[in-house]
């Protein structure tokens, strides 16, 4: 798969959906119900397969079609997005935050986390490094990323879901290795992000930096995003675990406000509920997303399951970890130098 074809094709299809939904007597006409699902940049190709599956699966229990159209973004700018007027029946982001920041705008009810099972959260993944085959720099572990001459590709935490990931596993590494002394892991992830070379607004964007436009040594990266890249180029690249990483966990929310408005609710909450049935934790894994029920998580041997991973109750839940890390002033601002 070429990166950068796909992201200007999905932004084509994105074009052609809207404008074939933007009429009410054009859907009536049509028979078909339609569905927005505002996501993260790399679960492209998970809600490609998942929105075909899920079709056939409400045309067999309603006998009605439905129409999905698909938005992919970074997860903080699609939250800013949705909560700026962009019509989205459901949302599926990278993380709790980005959602509590569309309940913040008044279109999710309070309560939304509890709402589907193991707090809304339908697939797990973590941060991995992609690294060139023969991983030449012999890079292994956080501490090698900040050694004189590495090139780091990551995304922007102000923007990225998968960025804000990238960077709490890194923190999470530092307070380990210097027995929580906070001052020496802030000076530790100044380092790191000293050697970013480039800072994309989403994930997608910075995998196509690191595998189209040839920049870097490590590209750290959702882990579903580094197995398409062995996939698509299995004698380029290669995958290197952490000693530490983080149990990233997207989460996703029915939109209440635009359900109501569009007599859509019952048509969202099988939509999300789905994403938990056997067929939509397969279709989670082939994608190279971990899947929530364990018995299915175990049939993919591709995921190690000895990950040692910290979680974001680390860091005091994510109104705590966004206020202190990724706020206005907070400690990214301090620690970033823009190139």
């Amino acid at each position: 798969m070429n990166f950068k074809k796909l992201t200007i094709a999905s932004i084509a299809l994105l074009s052609l959906a809207f404008t074939a939904c933007s009429s009410s007597e054009e859907k009536h006409e049509h028979g078909k119900q339609t569905l927005t699902n505002v996501s993260y940049d790399p679960t492209r190709e998970l809600y490609a397969n998942y929105n075909v599956a899920f079709a056939k699966h409400w045309k067999e229990k309603t006998g009605k079609d439905v129409e999905i159209t698909q938005s992919h973004g970074g997860s903080g700018k699609q939250a800013l997005e949705v909560a700026n007027g962009l019509e989205a029946d459901v949302v599926t982001l990278a993380l709790e935050f980005d959602v509590n920041a569309v309940r913040d705008a008044g279109l999710i009810e309070p309560g939304w986390v509890k709402e589907f099972p193991l707090n809304s959260s339908p697939y797990t993944s973590t941060i991995v490094f992609l690294v060139r085959k023969g991983n030449p720099k012999n890079l292994k572990d956080w501490g090698d990323l900040v050694k004189p001459g590495i090139g780091i590709i990551t995304p922007n935490p102000k923007t990225s879901g998968g960025a804000r990931w990238n960077y709490l596993a890194a923190w999470a590494w530092a307070e380990d290795q210097y027995k929580g002394d906070q001052e020496k892991a802030k000076d530790f992830v100044k380092k790191l992000y000293a050697n970013v070379l480039v800072l994309a607004s989403g994930a997608r964007g910075s995998t196509t930096t690191f595998i189209e436009n040839g920049q870097g040594d490590v590209l750290l990266s959702w882990e579903n995003e580094a197995f398409l890249a062995l996939k698509d180029y299995p004698n380029d690249y290669e995958i290197v675990i952490p000693s530490i990483s983080i149990l990233a966990e997207p989460s996703v929310a029915i939109v209440d406000k635009v359900v109501d408005k569009r007599g859509t609710r019952e048509l969202a909450t099988e939509y999300l509920n789905y994403l938990y049935s056997d067929e939509g934790q397969h279709i989670a894994a082939k994608n190279h997303y971990r899947p929530s029920n364990k018995e299915i998580l175990a049939q993919y041997k591709e995921f190690d399951p000895n990950v040692n991973l910290v979680s974001i109750e680390r860091f005091g839940g994510w109104d705590k970890a966004q206020g202190t890390h990724f706020s206005n002033g907070g400690i990214f601002d301090q620690i970033y130098e823009k190139k």
